[in-house]
């Protein structure tokens, strides 16, 4: 997903990764191990060997074979546990393709100002694993379990930052002082309308109502959004201020801990908010749990990416 970044044109947000605490586990409940014991390739292509050969011998026998076989190997197969844990791996695979598929639309769809913006957490990111991957190897646990934080603020902060455009624009688009003085006109005709049309008015003024408490609610929760954005801004520039002085992962691990809870406070807030007034865009509730592949971070301090 490329980005507005200094070091690199498509850098920021090109290879964002999946975050570890908004992830899932696909459990068995939610997989019919059978079906996609079916759908395996050389399942498959054994079948239609079978079907094929059977039509050109002219006999029903290799069906009849690969029937028997087929009946063994789904009797067997699903149950499988390493076979389960192959197609939980393919599942969580396809749904973390998904998820960063979404998640670039979203960062793709971001005004400039606010690629912009989400470019300097991307680069401190950066600075902070460069930093600390010079730590003793005793140490490295610590850094990738650090590594899993960062990676979830920094998706945590795009989506932050797609729900306050879409704040922003709704916002934008509304006109509250004419709904208010829309409503005013109302109220002082009903006296003088025809019951049918006062019936009709007074329905009117009760949806412009709704509405102003809808903007209302828009308002005070993009200032909750912009906030929440600039705290993370500052607990990054804290971390990264301290990996220079190589202090112990721990602590700061501990303090990025305290920091995904409030994020995670701020995120459920904006989901409340976009289930009741139905803002949010196809995908957004779900994807604030876990981003698209590639985020400049995700490099190593060689430079090289580092892949899932």
């Amino acid at each position: 997903m490329p980005a507005a970044s200094p070091r690199a044109g498509p850098s920021t947000g090109e290879h964002l990764m999946p975050e570890a605490n908004g992830s899932q586990q696909v459990g068995p409940e939610q997989i019919n191990f059978v079906k996609e014991a079916l759908k395996v390739q050389y399942n498959v292509i054994g079948l239609a060997g079978a079907a094929a050969f059977a039509l050109v011998s002219g006999s029903v026998l290799p069906l009849v074979l690969a029937a028997g076989l087929e009946l063994i190997y789904l009797s067997v197969v699903p149950h499988n546990r390493r076979f389960q844990r192959l197609v939980r791996s393919w599942k969580y695979a396809e749904e973390k393709r998904q998820r960063e598929i979404k998640l670039s639309a979203m960062f793709h769809e971001l005004p400039p100002e606010m690629r912009k913006r989400y470019a300097n957490p991307d680069t401190m990111c950066l600075a902070i694993l460069a930093n600390y991957h010079q730590l003793s190897s005793t140490s490295q646990l610590l850094v990738m379990q650090m590594e899993e934080r960062l990676q979830g603020l920094l998706h945590s902060y795009l989506r932050l930052l797609y729900a306050a455009y879409q704040h922003q624009e709704y916002l934008r688009n509304t006109n509250a002082e004419e709904i208010k003085r829309e409503v005013a006109e109302l109220q002082r005709a009903l006296g003088s309308d025809a019951p049918k049309v006062q019936e009709i008015n007074r329905k009117r003024v009760e949806i412009l109502t709704k509405r102003l408490e809808k903007f209302d609610k828009i308002r005070a929760n993009r200032q909750v959004i912009d906030a929440q954005c600039s705290a993370i801004e500052d607990a990054l520039e804290l971390v990264r201020d301290q990996s220079v002085t190589m202090r112990d992962p721990q602590q700061v691990s501990d303090q990025l801990d305290n920091l995904v809870r409030d994020v995670e406070q701020t995120e459920d807030t904006v989901r409340q908010v976009e289930a009741i007034f139905e803002l949010a865009a196809p995908g957004v509730a779900e994807s604030l749990a876990p981003l698209p592949a590639g985020s400049p971070w995700s490099r190593s301090a060689t430079g090289k990416r580092v892949r899932n």
